[in-house]
């Protein structure tokens, strides 16, 4: 087992992380950058080293700065938390060539599943459903034109390198694509650095809902369950909960073995996701894997008693996992609180925590770095916290969850507490009637006077 640990993030999952550590009798240390001094995961780890300015470019992504830190420290594994360097297949390979255990994929895996294009051909191999689509990189707008009429419209414009909904458009009718091309190359090019574009079928009335995996070094693969992370803004998820109100039994058993298969295939080693889309009928298809943790892991942990970072800490360190595949038991909601006005467009509102109070009691957990007294930079992702609670029912833990974001004070900042108290009475969230197309039709409703 590992003696020492570098966690090569920020916030509440460079925390997460710390506790689990902590608890394994595994030495800790935070990096930070000068903006993140006074953070809660620079203040409980064992050791921390300052790696750079506020600018993510030059610090959390700084591999030479991390790689530095972690020799300095005589740490024997980095986790790199989700986000920043954590499906950076030029970081792994730097970490296997330092003799560092990169807690995550290795960098051919990375490099494999983190292109879209390659992820869905590998995928089609190990027998998963994938989108109808184009067959790797699109070569030219012609060859575009004519897969589009093809397929039949809506169609899907993707950038190869996207993330986070850059370079995507969706297109209704064969004379908006020309423009949908261009502008989405243009996007991607600025975003990645790489224009390369591939197209697919549009799914409609989709839910986004992912299979949570481990794989261990001798090849095997298990499935935690689903979790339904449909209700998202701009392809940001909102907030998540497990099992999926859209779930059928057989549907899970289909679509828990597909992920353990693609798993399997490709020897997958570590903790990923297996994201598909379903539609209306519940067809699945396969979308993208995601080679590391997810914001979302608690409500999985919740509902199966899993320690997921210990479980990546076991895997990495050798230990074969059990095998078992698993169905909840229990229903989780996690709302991801952020920095930002829902009623002015969700706009980000850094600054200084005057006041907080934290829900508690049964059934309840808190997922944050922050505290009263504590500045929240601007330089950063928005989210500051991730509210989770878990019933025996999903309405039990939908009425739990207003009881907790009622209980949850921040003030000095705006935070989407108040958008998240309004969907958890919103009809069709109530009925767990909702796509990835919920945002669209979702509106705000005015502040109370106090």
């Amino acid at each position: 087992m590992f003696k020492k640990i570098l966690i090569a993030n920020r916030g509440e999952i460079a925390l997460r992380v710390i506790r689990t550590c902590k608890e394994m009798g595994i030495k800790t240390v935070a990096v930070y950058s000068t903006a993140d001094a006074e953070s809660l995961h620079v203040k409980f780890a064992d050791e921390a080293v300052c790696i750079g300015p506020p600018s993510s470019s030059e610090s959390y992504l700084k591999m030479s700065n991390i790689i530095a830190a972690a020799e300095i420290t005589n740490a024997d594994a980095i986790h790199p938390g989700y986000g920043f360097l954590s499906e950076n297949a030029k970081f792994s390979k730097i970490c296997e060539e330092h003799n560092i255990k990169f807690i995550g994929a290795s960098p051919e895996m990375i490099e494999r599943m983190g292109d879209k294009a390659s992820a869905k051909a590998t995928m089609k191999e190990a027998g998963v459903p994938c989108v109808p689509g184009s067959e790797g990189i699109l070569q030219s707008y012609e060859q575009t034109e004519m897969l589009a009429k093809e397929m039949g419209f809506p169609v899907m414009l993707k950038a190869t390198a996207g993330g986070g909904g850059k370079g995507m458009r969706a297109v209704w009718k064969a004379e908006n694509l020309k423009a949908a091309w261009e502008s989405a190359r243009q996007e991607a090019k600025a975003a990645f650095g790489n224009d390369g574009m591939y197209l697919e079928k549009l799914i409609e009335e989709p839910r986004h809902i992912e299979i949570q995996i481990v794989g261990d070094s001798r090849g095997k693969a298990c499935h935690l369950s689903e979790r339904d992370c449909s209700i998202q803004r701009r392809h940001q998820k909102l907030t998540e909960e497990t099992p999926s109100p859209f779930m059928t039994d057989e549907l899970r058993n289909e679509m828990g073995l597909a992920a353990v298969r693609a798993a399997e295939y490709i020897k997958y080693e570590g903790a990923g996701t297996i994201e598909f889309l379903v539609d209306k009928h519940r067809n699945f298809y396969f979308m993208e894997m995601n080679t590391r943790i997810q914001v979302e892991h608690p409500i999985t942990e919740q509902v199966i008693d899993f320690d997921l970072i210990r479980e990546q800490i076991m895997v990495a360190a050798g230990i074969p996992i059990s095998g078992k595949n698993y169905t909840p038991k229990l229903h989780s909601i996690e709302c991801r609180i952020n920095a930002e006005d829902p009623y002015n467009d969700f706009r980000p509102s850094p600054g200084k925590i005057t006041t907080l109070h934290a829900p508690g009691g049964h059934g309840v957990r808190l997922d944050t770095h922050v505290y009263s007294g504590y500045t929240i930079p601007p330089n950063y992702d928005s989210m500051i916290a991730k509210l989770i609670t878990t019933a025996q029912t999903r309405e039990e833990a939908i009425n739990k969850m207003k009881r907790a974001l009622d209980e949850f004070v921040i003030e000095g900042i705006k935070t989407t507490i108040p958008f998240h108290r309004q969907l958890m009475d919103h009809p069709d969230y109530l009925a767990g009637n909702y796509t990835t197309k919920f945002m669209e039709s979702f509106k705000m409703e005015a502040p109370v006077e106090e």
